[in-house]
């Protein structure tokens, strides 16, 4: 099979979608890959580091998507590669299909077969894609809440900590999967007071084991989370419903009750958001405001620690690579499993019900 690793054209997305290793694996196996020159730059890996492995070089986008069986990228395909995809091409990358009609039709015109990172689950029911982002999301969620927390980001002119003597920042995470668990801890790290809510009682009873003195866990409701953002000085908006779009647990006229100068963390926002006010930003432009709260909504925040992000997403995506460059879309349609679960457009249908719910389309 043909593998092609095309450039991100995402603004100030940095990752790349193979390391040097992941080449040396495929075309160890007979496969061909073919790498878009400079496409691991912004990760700090070279074009001789790819040749040596085995790549071969591609001048542009267009050359790589005309050329690949498989394509490989980190993020969804933007407007200007729509036209690159083809019927019949497998293209492997985070969707979050439930974001975005335009994409969700642009993919099934193209007549390609869409395997998603984020609704892939392992034999033990985890999302193994997902994960390393969700933890990198998650730290970076408190790095970016203390910066936008400070005066001159129109923040509240909070420390995190505190000092002796003085009261350290309130955090409320909404949702305790691996994002808040990640953001959790960092910001325990800190010193800060943290709440986590969920729905899951037995997660909420396991974080509560493992998590430290001060970080307190809590039943997620309507008034506890109005309570809670009340309190906040942060909040980081971290719920997931894989491949669907996040529940709307912060109201647009929630955030009259806020303080002012608090600030948003929205890592569902690749989702559509927690939080109704919420819309995409990127690293150039991170943050607006809305009612005098800080909302900072970067749709690709983990793109801007590329190199931590790209050996974190390629040490989990390889083995995965692999298969399907092994099996193609027969052999992941042929039996129920992780690939065929990660499956959401097939040839202008929708397979997955999280997406076809989001839009009221029908589901094959």
């Amino acid at each position: 099979m043909i593998i092609g690793v095309p450039t991100e054209v995402k603004t100030d997305e940095y990752r790349v979608a193979m390391l040097p290793v992941g080449v040396e694996e495929l075309v160890g196996r007979g496969h061909r890959v073919l790498i878009q020159a400079g496409a691991g730059l912004g990760s700090g890996l070279a074009d001789h580091e790819y040749l040596r492995a085995g790549a071969e070089m591609a001048a542009s986008g267009k050359e790589v998507f005309e050329q690949s069986e498989l394509i490989v990228k980190v993020k969804e395909p933007q407007p200007e590669e729509f036209a690159l995809i083809r019927s019949g091409q497998l293209v492997f990358t985070y969707f979050h299909f439930a974001a975005s009609r335009e994409l969700t039709d642009a993919m099934i015109d193209s007549g390609c077969t869409c395997f998603a990172y984020e609704t892939l689950r392992d034999k033990h029911g985890r999302l193994p894609l997902l994960t390393p982002m969700s933890e990198v999301a998650g730290r970076m969620s408190i790095q970016e809440g203390a910066k936008y927390l400070e005066r001159p980001q129109m923040g509240r002119g909070i420390l995190l900590g505190g000092v002796p003597g003085v009261a350290p920042a309130h955090i409320t995470v909404l949702g305790g999967g691996i994002v808040g668990a990640n953001a959790a801890r960092i910001a325990a790290g800190f010193q800060a007071d943290v709440a986590i809510l969920d729905v899951d009682l037995d997660r909420l009873r396991y974080l509560d084991d493992v998590m430290p003195a001060n970080v307190n866990m809590l039943y997620s409701d309507r008034h506890t989370v109005l309570e809670q953002i009340q309190r906040a000085d942060l909040v980081i908006g971290s719920v997931l419903i894989p491949g669907g779009k996040a529940p709307r647990l912060v109201r647009a006229e929630d955030l009259r009750l806020m303080k002012h100068g608090s600030v948003i963390i929205d890592v569902a926002v690749d989702q559509g958001g927690c939080v109704e006010t919420s819309k995409p930003t990127t690293h150039s432009n991170p943050t607006y405001v809305v009612d005098e709260v800080v909302h900072y909504c970067v749709s690709n925040m983990p793109g801007a620690v590329g190199r931590t992000s790209t050996f974190a997403l390629c040490n989990a995506t390889l083995s995965w690579v692999l298969r399907l460059a092994e099996i193609g879309v027969d052999g992941a349609l042929a039996k129920k499993g992780p690939l065929r679960d990660a499956i959401n457009v097939h040839r202008g249908k929708v397979t997955n019900a999280a997406v076809a719910e989001a839009f009221g389309m029908p589901t094959v």
